[in-house]
Protein backbone atom coordinates (compact mmCIF):
# COMPACT_ATOMS: atom_id res chain seq x y z
CA UNK A 1 0.00 0.00 0.00
CA UNK A 2 2.92 2.41 0.93
CA UNK A 3 4.46 1.91 -2.81
CA UNK A 4 0.48 2.38 -4.40
CA UNK A 5 0.42 5.72 -2.04
CA UNK A 6 4.18 6.87 -3.28
CA UNK A 7 3.80 6.21 -6.96
CA UNK A 8 0.25 8.66 -7.29
CA UNK A 9 2.09 11.00 -4.65
CA UNK A 10 -0.49 10.41 -1.95
CA UNK A 11 -0.79 8.78 1.31
CA UNK A 12 -1.92 5.67 2.41
CA UNK A 13 -4.57 6.51 5.00
CA UNK A 14 -6.16 8.59 2.34
CA UNK A 15 -6.87 5.69 -0.17
CA UNK A 16 -7.82 3.06 2.54
CA UNK A 17 -10.25 5.98 3.91
CA UNK A 18 -11.32 6.39 0.04
CA UNK A 19 -11.82 2.90 -0.59
CA UNK A 20 -12.77 1.95 3.11
CA UNK A 21 -9.77 -0.68 3.17
CA UNK A 22 -10.25 -2.77 6.85
CA UNK A 23 -6.95 -4.70 6.08
CA UNK A 24 -4.66 -2.30 4.29
CA UNK A 25 -2.07 -4.62 4.65
CA UNK A 26 -4.20 -7.47 3.24
CA UNK A 27 -4.57 -6.46 -0.68
CA UNK A 28 -6.13 -9.31 -3.13
CA UNK A 29 -4.47 -9.83 -6.19
CA UNK A 30 -6.56 -8.17 -9.19
CA UNK A 31 -8.20 -5.89 -6.20
CA UNK A 32 -9.20 -2.54 -8.21
CA UNK A 33 -8.56 0.61 -6.54
CA UNK A 34 -9.65 4.17 -6.14
CA UNK A 35 -6.44 6.98 -6.00
CA UNK A 36 -8.18 9.86 -4.31
CA UNK A 37 -5.61 12.38 -6.83
CA UNK A 38 -6.74 15.60 -8.96
CA UNK A 39 -6.81 13.80 -12.40
CA UNK A 40 -5.38 9.94 -13.33
CA UNK A 41 -2.26 8.46 -14.01
CA UNK A 42 -2.44 6.60 -17.33
CA UNK A 43 0.12 3.67 -17.75
CA UNK A 44 1.47 3.09 -22.02
CA UNK A 45 0.52 0.00 -23.15
CA UNK A 46 1.01 -1.69 -26.46
CA UNK A 47 -0.42 -0.04 -29.38
CA UNK A 48 -1.19 3.38 -28.02
CA UNK A 49 -0.26 7.14 -29.15
CA UNK A 50 -0.30 9.78 -27.55
CA UNK A 51 -3.80 10.64 -30.23
CA UNK A 52 -5.38 7.26 -29.32
CA UNK A 53 -4.86 8.26 -25.53
CA UNK A 54 -5.82 11.68 -25.92
CA UNK A 55 -9.19 10.20 -27.53
CA UNK A 56 -9.00 8.01 -24.83
CA UNK A 57 -9.79 10.50 -22.34
CA UNK A 58 -11.12 13.31 -24.23
CA UNK A 59 -8.02 15.66 -24.39
CA UNK A 60 -6.02 17.29 -26.99
CA UNK A 61 -2.86 14.76 -27.54
CA UNK A 62 -0.45 18.24 -27.94
CA UNK A 63 -2.26 19.22 -24.35
CA UNK A 64 -1.51 15.86 -23.24
CA UNK A 65 2.62 16.11 -24.41
CA UNK A 66 2.69 19.21 -22.77
CA UNK A 67 1.50 18.27 -19.53
CA UNK A 68 4.02 15.57 -19.74
CA UNK A 69 6.92 17.39 -20.93
CA UNK A 70 7.55 14.89 -23.35
CA UNK A 71 8.07 15.32 -27.72
CA UNK A 72 4.16 14.99 -29.04
CA UNK A 73 6.42 13.23 -32.38
CA UNK A 74 8.79 10.89 -30.18
CA UNK A 75 7.01 7.20 -29.67
CA UNK A 76 5.89 6.38 -26.44
CA UNK A 77 6.99 3.60 -24.51
CA UNK A 78 4.78 0.71 -23.03
CA UNK A 79 5.08 1.47 -18.97
CA UNK A 80 5.32 5.23 -19.51
CA UNK A 81 3.44 6.90 -16.86
CA UNK A 82 1.56 9.91 -18.14
CA UNK A 83 -0.42 12.51 -16.03
CA UNK A 84 -4.20 12.91 -17.28
CA UNK A 85 -5.67 16.16 -16.15
CA UNK A 86 -9.15 16.45 -14.71
CA UNK A 87 -11.83 17.27 -17.68
CA UNK A 88 -14.80 19.23 -16.96
CA UNK A 89 -17.95 17.31 -15.46
CA UNK A 90 -20.90 16.16 -17.47
CA UNK A 91 -23.87 17.07 -15.68
CA UNK A 92 -26.00 14.41 -14.62
CA UNK A 93 -29.32 13.05 -12.56
CA UNK A 94 -28.73 10.42 -10.27
CA UNK A 95 -31.06 8.10 -8.68
CA UNK A 96 -30.92 5.22 -5.74
CA UNK A 97 -33.80 3.17 -4.79
CA UNK A 98 -34.22 2.80 -0.58
CA UNK A 99 -36.21 -0.67 0.15
CA UNK A 100 -37.00 -0.50 4.07
CA UNK A 101 -37.72 -4.22 4.79
CA UNK A 102 -39.80 -4.70 8.24
CA UNK A 103 -41.35 -2.48 10.08
CA UNK A 104 -38.76 0.67 10.54
CA UNK A 105 -36.04 1.46 8.15
CA UNK A 106 -33.11 0.37 10.01
CA UNK A 107 -30.00 2.25 10.83
CA UNK A 108 -27.94 0.61 8.65
CA UNK A 109 -29.71 1.43 5.34
CA UNK A 110 -30.07 5.36 6.68
CA UNK A 111 -26.05 5.18 6.69
CA UNK A 112 -26.14 4.33 3.47
CA UNK A 113 -28.55 6.98 2.55
CA UNK A 114 -26.63 9.41 4.67
CA UNK A 115 -23.28 8.58 2.57
CA UNK A 116 -24.86 8.32 -0.79
CA UNK A 117 -27.28 11.46 -0.64
CA UNK A 118 -24.52 14.10 -1.69
CA UNK A 119 -24.33 12.69 -4.49
CA UNK A 120 -27.97 12.12 -5.40
CA UNK A 121 -30.35 13.83 -7.13
CA UNK A 122 -33.30 11.72 -5.93
CA UNK A 123 -33.77 9.43 -3.26
CA UNK A 124 -36.07 6.90 -4.53
CA UNK A 125 -38.00 5.21 -1.33
CA UNK A 126 -39.29 1.96 -2.67
CA UNK A 127 -41.95 0.86 -2.30
CA UNK A 128 -46.02 2.14 -2.77
CA UNK A 129 -47.50 -1.01 -3.45
CA UNK A 130 -51.05 0.35 -5.24
CA UNK A 131 -53.96 -1.71 -4.13
CA UNK A 132 -56.94 -2.81 -5.92
CA UNK A 133 -58.90 0.13 -4.43
CA UNK A 134 -56.48 2.73 -5.03
CA UNK A 135 -55.48 2.68 -1.52
CA UNK A 136 -51.28 2.62 -1.04
CA UNK A 137 -49.81 0.25 1.13
CA UNK A 138 -47.13 2.64 2.51
CA UNK A 139 -43.38 1.51 3.71
CA UNK A 140 -41.54 2.28 6.82
CA UNK A 141 -39.88 5.84 5.87
CA UNK A 142 -38.92 7.03 9.54
CA UNK A 143 -35.52 9.52 8.84
CA UNK A 144 -35.59 9.24 5.44
CA UNK A 145 -37.09 12.48 4.82
CA UNK A 146 -34.32 14.62 6.74
CA UNK A 147 -31.67 12.72 5.42
CA UNK A 148 -32.86 13.94 2.01
CA UNK A 149 -33.15 17.32 3.31
CA UNK A 150 -29.34 17.11 5.26
CA UNK A 151 -28.21 15.84 2.22
CA UNK A 152 -30.03 18.11 -0.77
CA UNK A 153 -31.23 15.07 -2.80
CA UNK A 154 -34.65 15.06 -3.57
CA UNK A 155 -37.53 12.35 -2.51
CA UNK A 156 -38.87 10.08 -5.62
CA UNK A 157 -42.03 8.23 -4.31
CA UNK A 158 -42.09 5.14 -5.95
CA UNK A 159 -45.29 3.76 -6.73
CA UNK A 160 -45.44 -0.14 -7.70
CA UNK A 161 -47.91 -3.14 -8.43
CA UNK A 162 -46.61 -5.37 -5.79
CA UNK A 163 -48.85 -7.55 -3.91
CA UNK A 164 -47.76 -10.22 -1.70
CA UNK A 165 -44.62 -9.46 -2.87
CA UNK A 166 -44.58 -10.38 -6.45
CA UNK A 167 -45.07 -7.48 -9.34
CA UNK A 168 -48.96 -8.48 -10.34
CA UNK A 169 -50.39 -7.52 -13.47
CA UNK A 170 -53.81 -8.80 -12.67
CA UNK A 171 -53.91 -5.55 -10.18
CA UNK A 172 -52.18 -3.38 -12.56
CA UNK A 173 -55.11 -4.34 -15.15
CA UNK A 174 -58.08 -3.36 -12.04
CA UNK A 175 -56.25 -0.15 -11.78
CA UNK A 176 -56.15 0.29 -15.67
CA UNK A 177 -59.57 -0.70 -16.10
CA UNK A 178 -61.17 1.76 -13.39
CA UNK A 179 -60.57 5.86 -13.66
CA UNK A 180 -62.28 5.94 -9.98
CA UNK A 181 -59.84 4.01 -8.87
CA UNK A 182 -56.55 5.85 -10.67
CA UNK A 183 -58.01 8.96 -9.35
CA UNK A 184 -58.29 7.54 -5.27
CA UNK A 185 -55.07 6.42 -6.22
CA UNK A 186 -53.43 9.51 -7.35
CA UNK A 187 -55.21 11.53 -4.42
CA UNK A 188 -53.44 9.14 -1.86
CA UNK A 189 -50.30 9.44 -3.16
CA UNK A 190 -50.67 13.11 -3.34
CA UNK A 191 -51.51 12.87 0.56
CA UNK A 192 -48.38 10.96 1.12
CA UNK A 193 -46.17 13.28 -1.36
CA UNK A 194 -47.10 16.21 0.84
CA UNK A 195 -47.12 14.23 4.06
CA UNK A 196 -43.30 13.70 3.48
CA UNK A 197 -42.63 17.37 2.26
CA UNK A 198 -39.21 16.76 0.30
CA UNK A 199 -40.77 14.99 -3.06
CA UNK A 200 -39.80 16.02 -6.35
CA UNK A 201 -41.00 12.89 -8.28
CA UNK A 202 -43.86 10.56 -8.59
CA UNK A 203 -42.04 7.05 -10.09
CA UNK A 204 -44.07 4.49 -11.59
CA UNK A 205 -42.36 0.64 -10.83
CA UNK A 206 -45.37 -1.48 -13.15
CA UNK A 207 -43.86 -4.68 -14.20
CA UNK A 208 -44.93 -7.88 -15.50
CA UNK A 209 -47.23 -6.65 -17.42
CA UNK A 210 -49.91 -8.58 -19.84
CA UNK A 211 -49.19 -7.37 -23.61
CA UNK A 212 -52.86 -6.33 -23.81
CA UNK A 213 -52.16 -4.03 -20.89
CA UNK A 214 -49.40 -1.79 -23.02
CA UNK A 215 -51.64 0.59 -24.20
CA UNK A 216 -53.88 0.87 -20.65
CA UNK A 217 -50.67 1.23 -18.64
CA UNK A 218 -50.09 4.56 -21.22
CA UNK A 219 -53.13 5.89 -20.68
CA UNK A 220 -52.51 5.76 -16.92
CA UNK A 221 -49.63 7.57 -17.18
CA UNK A 222 -51.06 10.19 -19.59
CA UNK A 223 -53.78 10.44 -16.72
CA UNK A 224 -51.02 10.31 -14.06
CA UNK A 225 -48.90 13.40 -15.80
CA UNK A 226 -52.52 15.64 -15.93
CA UNK A 227 -52.81 14.87 -12.37
CA UNK A 228 -49.22 15.54 -11.06
CA UNK A 229 -47.93 17.92 -13.47
CA UNK A 230 -50.20 20.78 -11.81
CA UNK A 231 -48.90 20.30 -8.47
CA UNK A 232 -45.26 20.50 -9.44
CA UNK A 233 -43.83 17.23 -9.11
CA UNK A 234 -42.54 15.21 -11.98
CA UNK A 235 -43.31 11.63 -12.90
CA UNK A 236 -41.07 9.15 -14.61
CA UNK A 237 -40.83 5.39 -14.87
CA UNK A 238 -38.83 2.25 -14.26
CA UNK A 239 -38.62 0.40 -18.03
CA UNK A 240 -37.67 -3.68 -18.51
CA UNK A 241 -34.76 -3.41 -20.55
CA UNK A 242 -34.86 -4.58 -23.78
CA UNK A 243 -33.55 -4.24 -27.38
CA UNK A 244 -36.64 -4.05 -30.06
CA UNK A 245 -40.41 -2.85 -30.05
CA UNK A 246 -41.43 -6.82 -31.13
CA UNK A 247 -39.04 -8.39 -27.93
CA UNK A 248 -42.01 -10.60 -26.46
CA UNK A 249 -41.89 -11.55 -22.82
CA UNK A 250 -44.15 -10.83 -19.93
CA UNK A 251 -41.38 -8.58 -18.28
CA UNK A 252 -41.04 -6.60 -21.48
CA UNK A 253 -44.13 -6.14 -23.71
CA UNK A 254 -46.06 -3.98 -21.41
CA UNK A 255 -43.47 -1.80 -21.25
CA UNK A 256 -44.16 0.94 -24.92
CA UNK A 257 -40.56 2.72 -24.88
CA UNK A 258 -41.64 5.21 -27.59
CA UNK A 259 -44.97 6.09 -25.16
CA UNK A 260 -43.13 6.74 -22.34
CA UNK A 261 -40.58 8.66 -24.09
CA UNK A 262 -43.36 11.20 -24.80
CA UNK A 263 -45.32 10.74 -21.89
CA UNK A 264 -43.21 10.60 -18.73
CA UNK A 265 -40.31 13.08 -17.57
CA UNK A 266 -37.74 10.62 -17.88
CA UNK A 267 -37.04 6.68 -17.14
CA UNK A 268 -34.85 4.18 -15.46
CA UNK A 269 -33.76 1.50 -17.93
CA UNK A 270 -33.58 -1.40 -15.51
CA UNK A 271 -30.10 -2.20 -17.01
CA UNK A 272 -29.07 -5.54 -15.16
CA UNK A 273 -30.17 -9.03 -13.93
CA UNK A 274 -28.68 -10.55 -17.02
CA UNK A 275 -26.71 -12.56 -14.11
CA UNK A 276 -29.56 -13.54 -11.72
CA UNK A 277 -29.90 -15.79 -8.29
CA UNK A 278 -31.28 -17.96 -10.27
CA UNK A 279 -29.77 -18.20 -13.51
CA UNK A 280 -26.14 -19.40 -14.49
CA UNK A 281 -22.84 -17.52 -13.36
CA UNK A 282 -22.56 -14.12 -15.86
CA UNK A 283 -21.89 -10.94 -14.96
CA UNK A 284 -25.01 -8.66 -13.67
CA UNK A 285 -24.76 -5.69 -16.03
CA UNK A 286 -22.18 -7.01 -19.13
CA UNK A 287 -21.51 -4.09 -21.01
CA UNK A 288 -22.86 -4.91 -24.40
CA UNK A 289 -25.75 -5.95 -23.15
CA UNK A 290 -26.38 -2.89 -21.63
CA UNK A 291 -25.07 -0.86 -24.57
CA UNK A 292 -27.58 -2.61 -26.92
CA UNK A 293 -30.41 -1.60 -24.66
CA UNK A 294 -29.18 2.05 -24.46
CA UNK A 295 -28.67 1.55 -29.02
CA UNK A 296 -33.07 0.48 -29.10
CA UNK A 297 -33.66 3.28 -26.08
CA UNK A 298 -32.25 6.56 -27.65
CA UNK A 299 -34.14 5.39 -31.22
CA UNK A 300 -37.42 5.74 -29.25
CA UNK A 301 -36.81 7.70 -26.01
CA UNK A 302 -35.17 11.49 -26.06
CA UNK A 303 -31.69 10.99 -24.60
CA UNK A 304 -32.26 13.42 -22.27
CA UNK A 305 -34.95 11.53 -20.88
CA UNK A 306 -32.89 8.10 -19.93
CA UNK A 307 -31.42 6.97 -16.48
CA UNK A 308 -29.55 4.33 -17.36
CA UNK A 309 -29.48 1.63 -14.50
CA UNK A 310 -26.60 -0.42 -12.45
CA UNK A 311 -26.71 -2.52 -9.61
CA UNK A 312 -24.32 -2.27 -6.85
CA UNK A 313 -24.15 -5.74 -5.98
CA UNK A 314 -22.94 -9.12 -7.17
CA UNK A 315 -23.95 -12.77 -6.95
CA UNK A 316 -21.64 -15.58 -5.18
CA UNK A 317 -22.39 -18.63 -7.38
CA UNK A 318 -21.83 -22.82 -6.51
CA UNK A 319 -20.80 -24.45 -8.82
CA UNK A 320 -21.88 -26.99 -10.73
CA UNK A 321 -24.88 -24.36 -11.70
CA UNK A 322 -27.88 -26.83 -11.82
CA UNK A 323 -31.61 -24.90 -12.87
CA UNK A 324 -33.91 -25.03 -10.21
CA UNK A 325 -30.84 -25.65 -7.34
CA UNK A 326 -30.00 -23.12 -4.85
CA UNK A 327 -30.16 -19.57 -5.96
CA UNK A 328 -26.80 -17.99 -5.87
CA UNK A 329 -26.45 -15.34 -2.85
CA UNK A 330 -26.37 -11.25 -3.63
CA UNK A 331 -23.27 -9.89 -2.15
CA UNK A 332 -21.76 -6.30 -1.62
CA UNK A 333 -18.64 -5.32 -3.96
CA UNK A 334 -16.81 -4.47 -0.54
CA UNK A 335 -18.19 -8.41 0.73
CA UNK A 336 -16.98 -9.85 -2.94
CA UNK A 337 -13.16 -8.47 -1.72
CA UNK A 338 -14.08 -9.68 1.86
CA UNK A 339 -14.60 -13.48 0.23
CA UNK A 340 -11.59 -13.69 -2.06
CA UNK A 341 -9.30 -12.68 0.25
CA UNK A 342 -10.25 -14.81 2.97
CA UNK A 343 -9.75 -17.92 0.15
CA UNK A 344 -6.89 -16.55 -1.13
CA UNK A 345 -8.57 -15.61 -5.06
CA UNK A 346 -6.83 -13.41 -7.10
CA UNK A 347 -9.77 -11.19 -8.87
CA UNK A 348 -9.79 -11.36 -12.52
CA UNK A 349 -11.36 -8.98 -15.08
CA UNK A 350 -13.36 -9.88 -18.04
CA UNK A 351 -12.86 -7.58 -20.62
CA UNK A 352 -16.10 -8.12 -22.92
CA UNK A 353 -18.34 -7.60 -19.77
CA UNK A 354 -16.21 -5.41 -17.82
CA UNK A 355 -16.93 -6.80 -14.71
CA UNK A 356 -14.75 -8.80 -12.30
CA UNK A 357 -14.80 -12.02 -11.06
CA UNK A 358 -13.18 -15.00 -9.13
CA UNK A 359 -13.08 -18.52 -8.46
CA UNK A 360 -12.33 -20.38 -4.87
CA UNK A 361 -13.19 -23.43 -3.15
CA UNK A 362 -15.10 -22.70 0.28
CA UNK A 363 -14.45 -25.48 3.69
CA UNK A 364 -16.51 -28.06 1.82
CA UNK A 365 -14.24 -28.19 -0.96
CA UNK A 366 -17.35 -26.50 -3.22
CA UNK A 367 -16.44 -24.48 -6.07
CA UNK A 368 -17.72 -21.12 -6.25
CA UNK A 369 -17.65 -18.28 -8.74
CA UNK A 370 -18.48 -14.45 -7.97
CA UNK A 371 -19.05 -11.56 -10.24
CA UNK A 372 -18.99 -8.25 -8.78
CA UNK A 373 -18.59 -4.64 -9.58
CA UNK A 374 -15.54 -2.29 -8.85
CA UNK A 375 -14.21 1.02 -9.99
CA UNK A 376 -13.38 -0.70 -13.63
CA UNK A 377 -16.81 -1.39 -14.17
CA UNK A 378 -18.97 1.34 -12.75
CA UNK A 379 -16.35 3.30 -14.77
CA UNK A 380 -17.33 1.61 -18.13
CA UNK A 381 -21.25 2.35 -17.07
CA UNK A 382 -20.31 6.12 -16.46
CA UNK A 383 -18.44 6.38 -20.12
CA UNK A 384 -21.38 4.80 -21.72
CA UNK A 385 -23.51 7.47 -20.25
CA UNK A 386 -21.45 10.26 -21.72
CA UNK A 387 -21.10 8.65 -24.88
CA UNK A 388 -24.64 8.49 -25.01
CA UNK A 389 -25.47 11.40 -23.36
CA UNK A 390 -28.32 10.42 -21.52
CA UNK A 391 -29.65 11.89 -18.32
CA UNK A 392 -27.93 10.33 -15.62
CA UNK A 393 -27.27 6.96 -13.92
CA UNK A 394 -30.56 5.41 -11.23
CA UNK A 395 -29.16 2.39 -8.96
CA UNK A 396 -30.76 -0.55 -7.30
CA UNK A 397 -29.70 -0.68 -4.25
CA UNK A 398 -28.78 1.46 -1.27
CA UNK A 399 -27.83 -1.14 1.72
CA UNK A 400 -25.35 -2.72 -0.26
CA UNK A 401 -21.87 -1.01 0.96
CA UNK A 402 -19.50 0.05 -2.44
CA UNK A 403 -17.64 3.47 -1.21
CA UNK A 404 -15.45 3.75 -4.60
CA UNK A 405 -19.03 3.93 -6.97
CA UNK A 406 -19.48 7.05 -4.79
CA UNK A 407 -16.11 8.77 -5.38
CA UNK A 408 -16.43 8.17 -9.15
CA UNK A 409 -19.84 9.59 -8.79
CA UNK A 410 -17.75 12.94 -7.99
CA UNK A 411 -15.27 12.37 -10.13
CA UNK A 412 -17.00 11.96 -13.31
CA UNK A 413 -20.89 14.19 -12.85
CA UNK A 414 -22.20 17.04 -11.26
CA UNK A 415 -24.57 16.14 -9.97
CA UNK A 416 -27.85 17.77 -10.31
CA UNK A 417 -29.44 18.91 -7.36
CA UNK A 418 -33.75 19.56 -7.70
Amino acid sequence: MYGIAQAYGTTVQSIVDANQIPEPNRLVVGQALVIPIVGNFYYVQSGDSLYSIGQRFGINYLTLAQVNNINPSQPLSIGMRLYIPPQPKTRAETLAYLEPRGTFVSEALLSQAREAGPFLTYLALFSYEARRDGTLKVPPSQGVAQIANDTGASLAMVVSNLENFSFSGDLARDIFQSTAVQDLLFNNILEEAKRLGTVKDIHFDFENLPGDQRQAYNNFLRRAVSRFHPQGYTVSTALAPKTSASERGPWTEGHDYKAHGEIVDFVMLMTYEWGYSAGPPMAVSPLPEVEAVVKYAISEIPRNKIILGQNLYGYNWTLPFVKGGPNAEAISPQKAIEIAKKYNAAIQYDLRSQAPFFEYYDEQGKAHVVWFEDARSIQAKFNLIKQYKLRGVGYWKLGLPFPQNWLLIGSNFDVVKK
